[in-house]
């Protein structure tokens, strides 16, 4: 990471001898800070039988310490005016905090409090545990929200990458603080955690605050097993509701984070459906009228990655929706113009600077670089890989993506009349000739 440093003087990386990663970037202008600690650990990391222990402990770390109850917890980040949040992710889990400058100190010690005095009181976990049960609830009433579960259990069955993170309310009734003490131990490891800050925020005071807050974090660099490696299956996963619509997705294997082809398939996502100008937007909706929103996505994940379209339309449109993405995507392998390029290029570059305005985004995109590539990412560097794209190399990018494999599809509504896999396959080839 040292290296990426020079390219910004404001950026400094220092590496505790316990192997915790210190990262910070000042913004002068700023007087206020974001800071966290991001874990490369997520539901992902979870075994067979811990499905939905990643995201219990995220909310299990606020609800108790040695030295602050939960209540206590909030109540001094918020006298101080700051706010204290986590978040669990598929291979990251993260704590973090924003406050004014002169608060940092005190964002820094319950965050370390949080993350290694925990006591998961007996009480607090049956009362955390009944919250995140309302909570898969919830989410199960929002088909827009389970269409995407279900399909990230077709693209990847049978493996933690495709289960969902909150987990199901048997798992989460049958985990104990014993459960939750060895995951901690097992995955939360200096090793696997950064430290990062971002605004108005002294390096150097920054270090010696962490490095003494956090000197009981575990040490050992083989915490866990490796993990399965991604199988992209794909498949067709469709539940009927009595719905108006009916939501739709259709994906393929996409790019891992580290393939030459990422920030092409950001750009190829871009073009198809990441605005009001895009492609699926002009012709399926505003040619067509065919549905309110339709879109298209790549996430990427450390050895895979899933590219898909999105969209809701009524069951009697149903066909018609399928049929035009089909052909707008084998367009894509087809031909695409260069101002469509750089009208995707624009709005990425846009999307990156803009974000970097944002100390709470900043921090993020800082820990996301550390964890994946080892080292922060300049901006000219990224500009620079973004340039290189060109024509051709989206058309040869969306011809291996939407032609070589096993398409998966996710549906919930009235689904009578939805195309399968091998109908979108077929609809992809007939386009193509």
């Amino acid at each position: 990471m040292d290296q990426a440093t020079a390219a910004n003087p404001n950026i400094n990386c220092t590496r505790l001898p316990s192997g915790l990663t210190v990262v910070t970037e000042r913004m002068p202008h700023l007087e206020s800070a974001a800071l966290g600690v991001w874990v490369r650990s997520g539901s992902r990391d979870e075994t067979a039988n811990e499905h939905g222990l990643a995201h219990l402990l995220e909310h299990m770390a606020f609800k108790g310490t040695k030295r602050r109850n939960a209540r206590q917890i909030a109540e001094e980040i918020e006298n101080a005016g700051g706010e204290l949040n986590a978040a669990t992710s598929t291979e990251t889990t993260s704590y973090y905090a924003r406050v004014l400058k002169e608060d940092v100190p005190l964002a820094v010690d319950i965050l370390a409090d949080i993350l290694t005095e925990s006591t998961f009181d007996e009480d607090e976990l049956v009362r955390e545990k009944n919250v995140i049960l309302q909570e898969i609830g919830a989410a199960d009433d929002m088909p827009d929200d389970v269409v995407f579960d279900h399909f990230s259990a077709t693209a990847f069955k049978d493996q933690t990458l495709g289960r969902s993170i909150l987990g199901t309310p048997e798992t989460v009734n049958g985990f104990t603080t014993g459960d939750l003490r060895a995951y901690l131990s097992r995955n939360y490891t200096t090793d696997r955690m950064y430290v990062v800050g971002a605004g108005a925020i002294d390096h150097d005071a920054f270090v010696r605050q962490v490095e003494e807050r956090f000197a009981a974090l575990p040490t050992g660099t083989d915490a866990t097993a490796e993990i399965e490696k991604a199988r992209y299956t794909g498949g067709d996963s469709r539940e009927e509701r009595d719905l108006m619509d009916a939501q739709v997705l259709i994906g393929f294997e996409g790019i891992a984070y580290h393939a030459r082809d990422f920030y092409a398939s950001q750009i190829l996502a871009n073009i198809l459906g990441g605005g009001m100008s895009s492609r699926l937007f002009q012709e399926v909706r505003e040619k067509r009228g065919l549905c309110y929103s339709v879109y298209a996505f790549h996430w990427s994940f450390s050895d895979s990655g899933i590219f898909g379209v999105h969209a809701a339309t009524g069951e009697d449109d149903l066909a018609e929706l399928v049929e035009v993405i089909a052909v707008e995507l084998a367009r894509a392998a087809d031909s695409i113009g260069q101002e469509e390029i750089d009208r995707a290029r624009a709005q990425t570059r846009a999307q990156l600077l803009m974000a970097q305005e944002s100390p709470v985004a900043r921090a993020g995109q800082i820990a996301r670089q550390a964890i994946l590539y080892g080292r922060t990412i300049p901006n000219q560097e990224i500009l620079d890989r973004l340039a290189a794209i060109t024509p051709d190399r989206l058309t040869d990018l969306a011809g291996r993506l939407f032609f070589s494999g096993n398409p998966t599809v996710s549906a919930i509504g009235p689904l009578g009349k939805l195309a399968g896999p091998s109908d979108i396959l077929s609809s992809l080839s007939r386009a193509k000739a």
